[in-house]
């Protein structure tokens, strides 16, 4: 199998252009030279880059010695609005101790009590999803088109909400959240001024007034939530959801707690990495399962077992839709690239490396590397069972980064995945609409420039 490729790069891009191709789309910058070589350096006025798609210079930066390769300020800079001082953008010993107050609620056992909140919300997307169908195309046509994205949008913070404050998108605050974020969306590219000039921390980073406008409304509906929730707290009515199970939480080093300022932090966090990431996967995932309908049927039948109240225990035997959910997050990463910084100097294959550049680590490239997996293009979910991609696996597959920060929600989005995508896979046939095939950019996440359209047919 096949599968669409991104639009071709050019070999050759000057600096400027660079910085206009990268502040739009992190994608479209990057040349076709890239998915074959191990390293490449990209030098600016102000600072040098360094992209590493040596498997041993990505353990060396994230499980190696992830203290000497922190964080990059320049990728901070253009979430700080909306993040503050959230997981994903501290350092240190800082996100040393938020990760130990934020790590036990994501813990096997306490994932298990997440299920039944995921169940319902996926549940309320096939209606939703249905209800889309229908006014689209009429009850018992063919269905369709469906802007899937913006479904799964509105699928995953439907989880988020439901799992972190147990409340449905349909309540007034998710919804406004919701809604808000969407225009923070169309604002905010990831990168600002600070990415590409060497502007001290308290230099104004001149963003749009939209972007500080949205994060404020956004933040300001959080902190509603989390104020209400330590009230709750301190009455003892609090559902046990994780919210509650972060805020209760003590750091066994320090026996502090989040305070609401702080939990408003991770909150924010955790709606952008938990909403977005898994939306976009979703959208290409069912994008995918139209073009291969032999591999949409085989994950309908294998969620066909599912039943109608399922326990967590049944999602073991999905194993199919877990092996096409891989695939898809291999092809589709959502976070497309990570940036680190060296304190240190070093040597990268023989070239000194300065304190103070900027480290790439890109699954776009790594997960389509062409001199590390078999027919990397390929759409093929048969290879997670196969010896040949074992290796790969293990020094070329990072959707969810590598190391000591390693997405605390990675096995969250794992289940949510693998079960959202069964759930809908048994409720509809999904088929491509005539047309371009969707193309992916990257902003926030890998979403479709265009959106994807699918035709949707209930079973």
């Amino acid at each position: 199998m096949t599968s669409p490729k991104p639009p071709s790069r050019p070999d050759r891009v000057s600096l400027w252009r660079y910085i206009r191709l990268f502040r739009q789309d992190i994608l479209s910058a990057q040349p076709a030279r890239l998915y074959r070589a191990w390293m490449a350096e990209f030098r600016t006025p102000f600072f040098r880059s360094y992209l590493c798609n040596d498997p041993a210079l990505v353990d060396r930066v994230l499980k190696e010695r992830p203290d000497d390769f922190p964080k990059s300020d320049r990728i901070r800079a253009g979430l700080e609005p909306l993040l503050g001082n959230s997981v994903f953008v501290t350092n240190g010993e800082v996100w040393k101790r938020q990760r130990r107050i934020i790590d036990p609620a994501f813990e096997g056992g306490r994932l298990r009590d997440t299920f039944p909140a995921m169940w319902a919300a996926g549940q309320a997307a096939v209606a939703r999803l249905a209800a889309a169908s229908d006014s689209a195309s009429g009850p018992g046509s063919e269905g369709g088109p469906v802007e899937i994205e913006e479904q799964m949008s509105h699928a995953a913070a439907d989880v988020i909400f439901r799992t972190l404050f147990s409340i449905p998108i349909e309540h007034e605050v998710a919804t406004r959240v919701f809604h808000e974020f969407r225009v923070y969306q169309r604002t905010q590219p990831i990168l600002n001024l600070a990415a590409f000039l060497p502007v001290p921390r308290w230099f104004p980073r001149f963003y749009r007034r939209g972007t500080k406008r949205s994060a404020a409304v956004i933040r300001g509906l959080i902190t509603g939530l989390c104020r209400d929730r330590a009230g709750e707290i301190a009455a003892g009515t609090a559902p046990d959801d994780l919210a509650t199970k972060i805020m209760r939480t003590a750091d066994p080093e320090t026996g502090e707690r989040f305070g609401t300022g702080e939990m408003v932090d991770q909150v924010a966090i955790f709606f952008l990495a938990g909403h977005e990431t898994s939306a976009s996967a979703l959208a290409w995932a069912l994008y995918l399962l139209a073009i291969y309908p032999d591999v949409q049927e085989k994950v309908a039948a294998e969620a066909a077992a599912l039943g109608d109240t399922p326990e967590f225990a049944a999602l073991s035997r999905l194993k199919y839709t877990r092996d096409v959910f891989r695939e898809v997050l291999r092809l589709y990463p959502p976070v497309p690239m990570m940036v680190r910084e060296n304190t240190c100097p070093e040597d990268f294959r023989g070239r000194d490396v300065a304190p103070g550049a900027q480290v790439v680590l890109s699954q776009w490239h790594l997960h389509r590397h062409e001199r590390i997996w078999p027919k990397p293009d390929d759409f093929d979910p048969d290879r997670w069972g196969r010896e040949e991609n074992r290796a790969c696996a293990r020094d070329a597959y990072m959707p969810f980064s590598a190391g000591p920060r390693v997405c605390t929600g990675a096995g969250f989005a794992m289940v949510e995945g693998v079960l959202l995508l069964a759930m809908l896979a048994r409720a509809f046939r999904f088929r491509p609409v005539e047309g371009p095939q969707p193309v992916p950019v990257a902003h926030l996440t890998v979403r479709a420039k265009d959106g994807i359209p699918l035709r949707v047919e209930r079973r």
